[in-house]
């Protein structure tokens, strides 16, 4: 199916949750990258390794160990492109850490294409020293934008729903918020009932989800610097599947309270709903399109689960899909032109599929595991975080989009599944171009 020419293996561990991270597949395209260990005053962490693995974990770079580098640069003018050229690497990142007096941190970087012997990019991030790893982040997002000409996503976050006791009479259900990385954990919710379907507001200050605790499936919309909640939908039925439109006024869902399980919208400064579809068939899995006028979902109108897309406009239903008896789950790319979804393949496994709507290629399987499931796209199009099965456990992973690299993102304290990776969100770090 795919050969993968380099392997990389990276471990890094968070007491916080006991993510371990393994990029177990890698790009045979990796580009060579040395990050220099950054200078920083006596008693600031290194954020180095932080900058280095976000690049590293992206799967498009092979940063170099500090012990092989012929020098160690801290500012432009130390830059020595000879010495870099004959360890073999293309590019170069140096950083300078300052730390004022009323705690605010500050990091200096640039980055450098050592074939062109120019440099590529600099700029400045401050903040407070409570965001040491919200500084790297932005960093690392900084640097491969400078190099892969397309926005990073390491400050992104990660939500997902972790199950711990399953198989027990109290099992324990929890809605959590991760760095992209995995560390600085946060519990949302904790509830003996399941929680389902979590999905963010476009400008990442609200989330919904399906919520059990009221003894039905209820819809939420929960606001995350308060904690607030509004409960959206919680009529007699099933009540599924929410997610926000792209503009964050509307929520698209699943309902079945007219006696048969059809798509819907919800204005929601007065929940206004409106019916989308109609039709004995399970419609299900709404996702909006980037532009907001259309909506995917998936069906088994035709006798099995495939995809439809529907125009808002006029609401005539268009198949998308034909490969296959099980295609569902679906989620569009920021491009508005390519789809994934879950794909039931040859092997009679569930994996993650690739798609142009375009018709011009056949759909390209990504993922290779039995039970692959609930795809999420990172907001630069880059990345697929999935859930999965390992070792008899739920586990997240990631894919990039065009199948070349792979990682595990195994939690030690129960099952993981329903990821949902966030938008770009407003920091409240200072950067700057110089």
């Amino acid at each position: 199916m795919r050969t993968f020419v380099a392997t990389i293996w990276l471990f890094l561990c968070f007491s916080a949750q006991g993510f371990e991270i393994l990029i177990d597949q890698g790009n045979d395209q990796v580009s060579s990258l040395a990050v220099v260990p950054f200078n920083a005053p006596a008693g600031v962490q290194d954020m180095t390794p932080i900058v280095e693995f976000d690049l590293a974990r992206s799967g498009q770079f092979a940063p170099m160990d500090a012990t092989h580098m012929l020098s160690l640069p801290n500012t432009p003018d130390e830059i020595n492109y000879r010495d870099w050229k004959v360890l073999g690497v293309q590019y170069v990142v140096i950083g300078d850490v300052s730390e004022s007096e009323d705690g605010t941190l500050s990091v200096t970087y640039h980055v450098f294409n050592v074939t062109l012997e120019q440099r590529l990019h600099g700029g400045t991030v401050s903040g407070p020293t409570t965001a040491f790893r919200d500084i790297a982040h932005l960093v690392a997002d900084k640097v491969f934008e400078a190099i892969a000409d397309i926005p990073g996503a390491f400050s992104t976050k990660i939500m997902y729903v972790l199950v711990q006791g399953r198989a027990t009479e109290n099992p324990l259900f929890s809605l959590q918020i991760a760095d992209s990385d995995g560390a600085n954990v946060q519990t949302i919710l904790e509830s003996p009932h399941p929680i389902l379907s979590p999905s963010w507001s476009p400008d990442g200050q609200k989330i919904c989800y399906v919520s059990f605790e009221t003894g039905r499936s209820t819809v939420i919309v929960h606001e995350l610097a308060t904690g607030e909640r509004d409960t959206i939908a919680a009529f007699e039925g099933t009540n599924s599947a929410p997610t926000f439109s792209p503009d964050g006024t509307h929520i698209a869902l699943s309902l079945s309270k007219d006696g048969n399980f059809e798509i819907y919208t919800v204005r929601l400064r007065d929940l206004n709903f409106r019916r989308i579809t109609n039709h004995r068939g399970i419609d299900t899995e709404p996702s909006w399109t980037a532009d907001g006028n259309s909506l995917i979902f998936t069906s088994d109108r035709a006798g099995n689960p495939q995809l439809y897309s529907v125009k808002l406009n006029n609401l005539n239903p268009k198949r998308l899909t034909f490969e296959g008896d099980y295609n569902a789950r679906p989620r569009m790319h920021p491009d508005g032109e390519h789809l994934l979804y879950v794909h039931r393949a040859d092997d009679a496994g569930f994996h993650i599929v690739w798609q142009s709507l375009n018709g011009d290629t056949q759909p390209r399987i990504l993922t290779s595991n039995v039970l692959d499931e609930s795809p999420s796209l990172s907001p630069n199009g880059e990345m697929v975080v999935y859930a999965t099965r390992d070792q008899n456990r739920g586990i997240l992973a990631v894919v990039s989009t065009d199948g070349q690299v792979a990682l595990k993102l195994p939690s030690e304290d129960g099952d993981v599944q329903e990821p949902a990776w966030s938008p770009f969100m407003a920091s409240s770090l200072v950067s700057r171009d110089i």
